[in-house]
């Protein structure tokens, strides 16, 4: 389980993260709402141990001291598409993209898939040749999430603003819903929006929720 405790991140003019609080269990999707790009690319970089917040926790498991764990969760998360970070670049094809993330993975992983073999496998091949930023958004998320659990070692993913590349839940919801709760393997999913879809009552967290409430003047 991922567990972040009053998480924030200092902008140049004040929090870029305010204080967030939240848990983001195996077998479970869990929405985090945060207001601009920024803000949601931030909590994604901290929440997967990219970042390290200026002030609170985000842990994955026991707490094995904030060192230690931070390289547990560094190496158990894949930040997944975050805008400016690790998206897909504009040049790329599908082709292009999944021989350079499967370069990324450990060395005793890469032998184990080539792009073709991947590609088929994963039943991309009709769209091999075709830029990525020019996919479907459904079948976008589809890609990139594949490719992120392409590792083995993985067991949470961080999606940075599916919703921006789509303003239909249905893009991107039923795929990171599917993912959470497959018993074949397990995961916490967590995903950063800029609103959570109508209908979900599952797990949802704010960002700015952990801020100490204000004294009311007597």
């Amino acid at each position: 389980m991922l567990s972040v405790r009053e998480l924030r991140v200092q902008g140049r003019h004040g929090d870029l993260v305010a204080p967030t609080s939240f848990e983001a269990p195996i077998g479970a999707l869990t929405l985090i709402q945060a207001d601009g790009q920024e803000t949601r690319t931030a909590v994604a970089l901290a929440a997967s141990g990219r970042y390290l917040p200026d002030e609170g926790t985000a842990l994955w498991g026991a707490d094995a001291g904030a060192k230690k764990n931070l390289k547990i969760l560094r190496r158990t998360s894949a930040l997944v598409d975050s805008s400016g970070i690790n998206d897909a670049e504009r040049h790329l094809s599908v082709r292009g993209l999944v021989a350079e993330d499967l370069s990324l993975l450990p060395r005793r992983h890469r032998a184990l898939a080539t792009p073709e073999s991947w590609l088929t496998v994963h039943a991309f091949e009709d769209v091999a040749g075709e830029w990525v930023d020019e996919l479907p958004a459904g079948r976008r998320v589809d890609l990139i999430t594949d490719l992120a659990l392409s590792d083995p070692a993985v067991r949470l993913l961080v999606v940075d603003s599916p919703d921006r590349h789509s303003g239909r839940a249905e893009d991107w919801l039923p795929r990171l819903d599917r993912l959470a709760t497959d018993p074949g393997r397990p995961l916490a999913v967590v995903a950063v929006v800029g609103e959570v879809p109508v209908g979900w009552e599952a797990g949802v967290a704010v960002v700015g929720n952990a801020q100490p409430l204000e004294e009311v003047p007597a």
